[in-house]
């Protein structure tokens, strides 16, 4: 991985602290320079060099490895959500070395999942926990600390009546707001160095999709390849921290319009709509997650949350490397989310599909066509 630290490829320190005077602290960085620039900045010869050369080439070049040793690392633990009907589906949580995608409309509970698995996290292993840090990204400034207390205090009331735990808990998650593309990406890349230092064990990003909407209007030229690039990057650089060091990555996702032409391929329609003004409705346009099919691939595991009534909630297992197609109803309480009835009970009144193309269903208090209500409309109805 081009972007890991030339700390962890073997080279001295003395030698690393060097180079960092100069701003070389990855492993691209290091490559990016001529042997020459390498005898200047790091004052060795130039067989020195390429001895350094080769170390950090293969410190961060793919290592082969054997069929053998893939089922024995595919048959890793698992990080229990605590919903018992969908750990079992999911045979026994979210798959460490993984990523898990939450997508669905807001006020669906997304952000209170993540807080809700924040706090197990960590928990002692012996609860269900990782016993670990998390590092939880929020590009949407929706994290709530009362809220996180609330559920913790709420889910685990024995445990966190001792202040002491409740103050480690909260003292355990490191909450990164980042706001804008850039400042994700290069968060992503620079966590490496805090997973070991922290000893972080769970990673969140709430949402992912929420600074890339913002930033790229893909009716413009060149935004959605563009845009696709970033998201490429972002992928590959969570999957890299996910599977180096045995972690769940857990993402939130939002949703978007598409159309139904008839005899034609589905039209992306990628403005932001406010979910109580959409309505799949008569096989002319459907909600599904955003940021398309590429994205949809990059993740292992989609779950979609989605309204079944203004109390209930439903949660999908729309894909998923190791589970059937499952349904599990919901509600969410000041302890987080509860599943509804028999938890151990999915239901099988549903048919499953591409998960990129999976509809969602959201509120409908107003009925919204995109061919007949103008944008001033909305805003209009928003504003009453």
């Amino acid at each position: 991985m081009a972007n890991k630290k030339l700390r962890r490829t073997g080279l001295p320190a003395e030698l690393c602290n060097r180079l960092s005077r100069h701003q070389i602290e990855t492993c691209q960085d290091f490559l990016s320079l001529t042997p020459l620039e390498l005898m200047r900045m790091a004052g060795q010869s130039y067989q020195q060099v390429q001895k350094l050369l080769r170390t950090v080439s293969q410190g961060c070049a793919p290592k082969m490895t054997t069929a053998l040793e893939l089922r024995d690392r595919r048959s890793r633990s698992y990080f229990p959500t605590s919903l018992r009907g969908l750990d079992r589906v999911l045979n026994g949580g979210l798959a460490c070395g993984t990523l898990t995608e939450v997508t669905g409309p807001s006020g669906c509970g997304k952000t209170q999942f993540c807080m809700m698995l924040s706090v197990l996290a960590t928990l002692p292993r012996s609860m269900g926990g990782l016993d670990s840090a998390v590092a939880y990204i929020d590009s949407e400034s929706a994290f709530s600390a009362e809220r996180l207390v609330e559920i913790a205090l709420n889910r685990f009331p024995q445990y966190f009546s001792v202040q002491e735990r409740l103050s480690e808990m909260a003292e355990r998650i490191y909450l990164f707001r980042e706001l804008t593309c850039q400042s994700v990406l290069k968060r992503l890349q620079s966590l490496e160095e805090d997973i070991i230092s922290k000893k972080v064990g769970l990673v969140i990003v709430d949402s992912i999709a929420s600074v890339v909407r913002k930033e790229f209007d893909t009716s413009l030229p060149g935004n959605l390849s563009e845009r696709s690039n970033l998201l490429v990057q972002q992928a590959a650089t969570l999957k890299y921290l996910a599977e180096e060091f045995a972690i769940p990555v857990l993402l939130t996702n939002q949703i978007t319009t598409h159309l139904r032409v008839k005899d034609a391929a589905p039209v992306h329609e990628e403005q932001s709509i406010p979910a109580e003004f959409v309505q799949c409705a008569e096989d002319s346009r459907y909600v599904t997650a955003a940021l398309g099919n590429t994205w949809s691939h990059s993740v292992n595991t989609r779950l979609i949350v989605q309204y079944l009534d203004s109390q209930r909630r439903q949660i999908i297992v729309a894909k998923s490397p190791v589970a059937p197609f499952a349904v599990f109803n919901y509600t969410l309480q000041k302890d987080g989310l509860h599943l509804e009835g028999d938890e151990n009970q999915a239901s099988s009144t549903h048919q499953g599909t591409d998960p990129g193309l999976q509809p969602i269903r959201v509120r409908s208090a107003f009925s919204y066509s995109l061919t007949e209500t103008k944008p001033h409309q909305i805003a209009e109805a928003a504003s009453e």
